[in-house]
């Protein structure tokens, strides 16, 4: 079972380690597919993430990382610097809640009420007035960051770049030339 157990955990690695690849690196087989599909040009502009898919009208190249993946067709509805925004909005508070379950794991404070030993065992402590409490206050950050701009139609109007709200306090941005 050891044996399994570590055949499985190579497997993974080395699938995590495959998502890094460039797109040049793909194995041959894909890459003469994609050289003989591009036969007559009556085909429609195809996605290079999904070959078999046409390329969303949105997602034409110049954003770093666009290969057309939007199998969903979410840009077809909503702005793309809306969607951007929402992406990077999620992946940070992500990161913020991965940090406060290493740290609720290790410190522990003093208090009654704080003696939960672990993440999920709080969570139902919380009074549902303290939960309430939090989501009414990240509310108010979220529209108060947005400047009071919080649909997709006029939240990008004064030309602001998607996962930039004003907030360097260090000036960790500093010179944009550099």
């Amino acid at each position: 079972s050891t044996i399994m157990l570590r055949a499985i955990l190579i497997t993974a690695c080395a699938a995590g380690a495959a998502a890094f690849t460039a797109p040049a690196a793909l194995p041959g087989r894909v890459q003469a597919r994609r050289a003989t599909s591009a036969g007559p040009k009556m085909q429609l502009d195809r996605s290079q993430a999904m070959p078999f898919l046409s390329r969303p009208p949105a997602l034409d190249g110049t954003m770093a990382g666009d290969v057309g993946f939007d199998p969903l067709g979410f840009t077809n509805y909503f702005d793309i610097k809306w969607l951007r925004e929402a992406e990077l909005k999620h992946g940070r508070i992500c990161m913020l809640g991965c940090l406060g379950f290493w740290v609720q794991e290790a410190v522990h404070l003093p208090l009654p009420g704080f003696d939960a030993k672990l993440p999920l065992d709080a969570f139902f402590t919380v009074p549902t007035s303290g939960l309430w409490q939090i989501f009414f206050t990240l509310g108010g950050i979220e529209v108060l960051s947005n400047g009071g701009k919080i649909t997709p139609g006029d939240m990008f109007a004064d030309g602001r770049s998607p996962g930039d709200i004003n907030f360097d306090p260090l000036n960790l941005g500093g010179d944009d030339a550099a």
